[in-house]
This record gives C-alpha cells, sequence and structure tokens, in this order.
C-alpha cells in the first residue's frame, strides 16, 4: 500500500536578502550571502522551495565581555585583543560565512569608545576578511544611534547588517541605512506582535523589506528557547500565509545568549556533574542554533570553532532533501 505525504501549499514567500556587496555592486567584499527565499517551513522539502542555505557567522569584538566564557579564551588566546586578526581565523579556519563584529567597547559603562573608533575597528575587520559583515551595537541607544551612523557612513555601499534597532530607536538608524545603502536587524523582544509592529514602521519609513532582517531575540537553552521557538514558528507560519510586514529572514544570536548562561561559565571543577565545559558550551550552542534553525533561523550566530564546525554539519545534513 503507497502513501503520500500530505502537501501543504502555501500562497506566502519569504523576502531574499543580500548581504554584503561586491566591488561591482559598490562595496569591497569578495563574496555575498543570500538568505530567505522559502516558500515552506524549514527543510520541508516537499511543500516548497528552500533555495539558500542557513548562513553561518561567527562574533568578534572590539573588547569581550567582562565575564566571557574561559572556554571562549582558552580557543582564541591572543586574537581576542585583534578583532581583525580573529575575523580573518574564523573565516579562513572555521569556515564562516559572515563576521558579526560586537561593539561592547562603545558602552558608556564601559570603555565608552568612540564612533570613530568603532568604524576604525569595523574597518580593520573589513579588510581582513572579503565575507560580508554585521555590526552589532549595545542597548545604549543613545550611543548606539551614534555610533551606527558613523559606521553606516564611513563603510558606505558595504550593505553591512547593522543592529539593532527597536520601537523606541529606530529612526536614527534606520535613516542612515537608507543614505548609505546597509541592512537592518529589526528586534523584538520575543513578541510577535511587537515584530511586525517594527517592521511596519520601518515600512513606514519607505525602507525596502529586502533590507530588513528580523531578531525575534534568542533566548538560549533552559533560558526561554521555548518562548523564542514559538514566536520565531508564528512569524514564519504567518509569512508563508502572506503577511507581508513578516516575510523577511531570522537571525539567531546563539553566541551572546548562550555565553552569558551560568552553564557556559562554571568549571568542570565548579560543578563536577556538568561534565567538561568546553563539551558543554559547545553542546549548548549547537543546542540552541540547531532547535531555532528549525522554527525559521536564516542566520545563525556562533562563538566557538566547535560549535561552527557542528552547526555547519547540521545544516549539511538538512540540506540533503531527504536523501
Amino acid at each position: 500500500m503507497s502513501f503520500a505525504i500530505p502537501v501543504e501549499r502555501r500562497r506566502g514567500k519569504i523576502g531574499e536578502v543580500v548581504l554584503g556587496a561586491t566591488v561591482e555592486q559598490g562595496g569591497t567584499r569578495s563574496s555575498t550571502v543570500t538568505i530567505g527565499g522559502a516558500t515552506n517551513m524549514p527543510f520541508h522539502w516537499f511543500e516548497g522551495d528552500y533555495p539558500h542555505r542557513p548562513a553561518l557567522a561567527m562574533e568578534v569584538y572590539d573588547l569581550p565581555p567582562a565575564r566571557y566564557p574561559q572556554v571562549l579564551k582558552d580557543a582564541f588566546g591572543d586574537l581576542l585583543a585583534d578583532p581583525a586578526a580573529m575575523a580573518k581565523r574564523c573565516v579562513e579556519e572555521y569556515g564562516a560565512d559572515l563576521i558579526n563584529v560586537r561593539l561592547e567597547g562603545t558602552h558608556p559603562e564601559k570603555e565608552d569608545n568612540s564612533a570613530e573608533g568603532a568604524s576604525k575597528v569595523v574597518g580593520a575587520v573589513l579588510k581582513a576578511v572579503g565575507v560580508p559583515v554585521m555590526v552589532t551595537g549595545t542597548a545604549h541607544f543613545e550611543k548606539t544611534n551614534e555610533v551606527l551612523r558613523r559606521i553606516a557612513e564611513d563603510h558606505a555601499g558595504e550593505r553591512l547588517l547593522l543592529g539593532w534597532v527597536e520601537p523606541d530607536n529606530y529612526r536614527t538608524a534606520a535613516a542612515a541605512c537608507l543614505a548609505y545603502g546597509h541592512l537592518l536587524m529589526a528586534q523584538s523582544p520575543i513578541d510577535f506582535n511587537i515584530a511586525k509592529q517594527l517592521n511596519i514602521l520601518l515600512h513606514n519609513m519607505d525602507f525596502p523589506t529586502d533590507r530588513i532582517v528580523i531578531d525575534a531575540m534568542t533566548g538560549a537553552l533552559g533560558y526561554g528557547i521555548e518562548y523564542t521557538y514559538s514566536v520565531m514558528e508564528r512569524i514564519r507560519i504567518a509569512a508563508l500565509d502572506g503577511d507581508a510586514m513578516l516575510q523577511m529572514p531570522m537571525v539567531v544570536t546563539g553566541a551572546w545568549e548562550c555565553q552569558r548562561t551560568k552553564e557556559a561559565n562554571a568549571s568542570a571543577e565548579d560543578q563536577p556533574g556538568w561534565g567538561q565545559i568546553k563539551e558543554r558550551f559547545v553542546g549548548w550552542e549547537v543546542g540552541t542554533c540547531g532547535s531555532l534553525l528549525l522554527a525559521g533561523g536564516d542566520l545563525l550566530v556562533v562563538a566557538h570553532p566547535e560549535s561552527a564546525k557542528k552547526v555547519r554539519a547540521l545544516i549539511d545534513d538538512l540540506m540533503k532533501k531527504g536523501e
């Protein structure tokens, strides 16, 4: 007796977003990355098209956080003080499709680094690698707006993915991205309605939807991942059902969220029942990103080289179309 898998055809499509720009396109990248374009739920090959594989980004810092996990210090050593060199290794040795530059040092309560200094860090990373670059500021919106505006102007045409923006601070960054040819991460606090509202606000500014990536805010494994999964899944289903204000790719910031967990920082001596910290941390990143990949994640950010290897292998396996 034969069995045919029931097929659910949807009328919507996730928009495609091109990250980075080559010389011919007005930038300096040697390659670009396209995400989005699906007409089905993740890896449901029998129901539609899934034209672009999820992209993998790795993270570098202008200033590593005070609680930067020892397991990452062990992995990168002196490179932590040189974000450009660290980015180069992430691309050339660990296969990162993109680099995310986190500007922790710009926060007024930390180093209060200048917008000019932050832009130089981004410029050094752009010079060191040929892949597209993401830039993530801090939660101090007044300073972040100043920093992102300067970076957008100094690196016009690069199609940087800048973030993040929320309903309270989107105007300045959106205007800078419009003026200088960049993309935006639109962040909402694990809330379906706010995610849609922010995209509507950006649309009302005539911000192109093909330059928006949704950040539904990642809850790490054990720290709210089920809420993030639910919201991301709702966003993706609504988009495929035709809601144009949600038809954007989504980013998963696994690196940032996982490294702040207690499991990422407690040594095996402190918690002997938890196992070795490297395997534990890598498992936390892979578990977080792998789960949210199935909820609709199109761009995954990890920190540890071994996490990058395992997440890439997972993506490779899922892209086999059921073979």
